[in-house]
């Protein structure tokens, strides 16, 4: 499939997250992961998918002039927007608590963008999912917080995991944006460039 098609190019994930890094392995692609440290700054008048679409471009951005003819750079970023907010990964468990606690019994936006950089250009493209969440009980987000340690992930939770399981009551829109990778469009725009 989509992998022949890309023999002749030469996939980069520039994405330390594992959940990432299984989707490009799910999607059945080779690929290598290569990591640098950045600063994720954004002006502060940007609202929702021109954040993350600022931030993947920026994270593509630090790898200006050293990507090669075939190679085809990819880097995301995902945040939870509520209440006019961007809620990015918790800064400790009491962080996370009240993030958990503002999402319960109310539907937020999950916004991923996804940049793809060549020699020639940079494309950027973005999918918004909503996710509803049933009323949670303070015992269940410490029970959440204690055993699965969110503080990795933006809204400070991951759907996959128990809270998902027993929290999310609905969900309009890609599950695999939710947890940081449209794969459906991320498939569709590589299959066009190959």
């Amino acid at each position: 499939m989509l992998k022949n098609k890309l023999k002749k190019y030469n996939l980069i994930l520039a994405s330390g997250s594992p959940r990432r890094q299984q989707f490009f392995k799910d999607l059945d692609l080779d690929f290598e992961i290569k990591l640098k440290e950045i600063e994720e700054i954004y002006p502060p008048e940007l609202k929702a998918a021109a954040i993350t679409d600022y931030l993947a471009e920026l994270k593509a951005s630090a790898f200006e002039g050293e990507l090669q003819p075939n190679d085809i750079l990819i880097t995301s970023d995902t945040i939870v927007w509520h209440n006019d907010k961007a809620l990015g990964k918790p800064k400790d468990q009491q962080d996370a608590f009240k993030i958990l606690k503002s999402l319960s019994n109310t539907t937020h936006e999950v916004i991923t963008s996804v940049c793809f950089k060549t020699t020639l250009e940079t494309t950027v493209l973005n999918e918004l999912t909503k996710v509803t969440f049933n009323q949670l009980s303070d015992e269940a987000i410490l029970y959440y917080l204690e055993n699965y340690k969110p503080y990795d992930k933006a809204g400070a939770y991951g759907i996959q995991e128990w809270i998902g399981f027993i929290g999310v009551s609905k969900i309009e829109g890609s599950y695999a944006n939710v947890m940081g990778m449209p794969t459906d469009k991320v498939y569709e725009y590589l299959s066009k460039l190959a």
